[in-house]
C-alpha cells in the first residue's frame, strides 16, 4: 500500500520543485505560529512535526478580545518560479475552511490569499498563482492579482468568525507547472 501511494504521490505532484516536504527527519524550525495575540486576542495555535513525519497545525480559536485567527509561516531563501502556474498543497484537515498565503518578499505588508476547503480525508489542493489576491488585515486590496516571478514566504491561517477547534496536516508543499 505504501509503494502504491508513493507511485500516486508522484503522479499528482510528479517531479514539480517542492517547496516544503514533510518527512520523519525534517527540521521544521523556520516555521512560526503567529496568533491573534499581536492585536489582544486569545486564540493558540501549534506547530509541530507528528511520529509520521507529517506537519501539524493545530490549536483553537478565539474570538475574546476581538481575536480569531491562527497561522503558521515559513520564511525560505527567494525561489524563483517564473515556469510554474500554480501551487499543489498534499494535506488533510478537518472539514475546515482555512487560507493559503504567499508574499514575493517576506517584508511586504500584504499577503497574496487564496481560501480553500478541507475534506477530512487527504486530498491534493492546487492553487493557481494568478488567482491569489491581495489582502491585508481581512480586506482585499485594489491591485493586481499575484504576478511575480518569485516567492519567499507562505503561511496557512484559519478565521472562520467563530470559535473553533482545528487541525491541518501538511505533506508536501510544491510549485506545478501549467498544463
Amino acid at each position: 500500500m505504501k509503494v502504491f501511494l508513493g507511485v500516486l504521490l508522484m503522479l499528482v505532484i510528479g517531479t514539480n520543485p517542492l517547496i516544503f516536504d514533510f518527512n520523519k527527519s525534517s527540521g521544521i524550525e523556520g516555521w512560526k505560529v503567529v496568533d491573534d495575540g499581536v492585536m489582544g486576542g486569545t486564540s493558540s495555535g501549534n506547530f509541530y512535526l507528528s511520529p509520521k513525519g507529517h506537519g501539524v497545525f493545530e490549536g483553537n480559536v478565539s474570538l475574546e478580545n476581538n481575536g480569531g485567527f491562527s497561522s503558521v509561516r515559513y520564511n525560505f531563501s527567494r525561489k524563483e518560479i517564473k515556469e510554474y502556474s500554480a501551487i499543489s498543497i498534499r494535506l488533510k484537515g478537518d472539514s475546515k475552511r482555512y487560507q493559503f498565503r504567499l508574499k514575493a518578499n517576506s517584508g511586504d505588508y500584504y499577503s497574496y490569499i487564496s481560501y480553500f476547503q478541507t475534506s477530512g480525508e487527504w486530498q491534493n489542493i492546487e492553487i493557481d498563482l494568478k488567482d491569489l489576491y491581495p489582502s491585508f488585515r481581512g480586506r482585499k486590496l485594489d491591485q493586481p492579482n499575484f504576478g511575480d516571478d518569485h516567492i519567499e514566504k507562505i503561511a496557512f491561517l484559519i478565521a472562520n468568525k467563530r470559535e473553533e477547534k482545528f487541525s491541518l496536516l501538511l505533506d508536501k508543499i510544491a510549485l506545478k507547472k501549467s498544463m
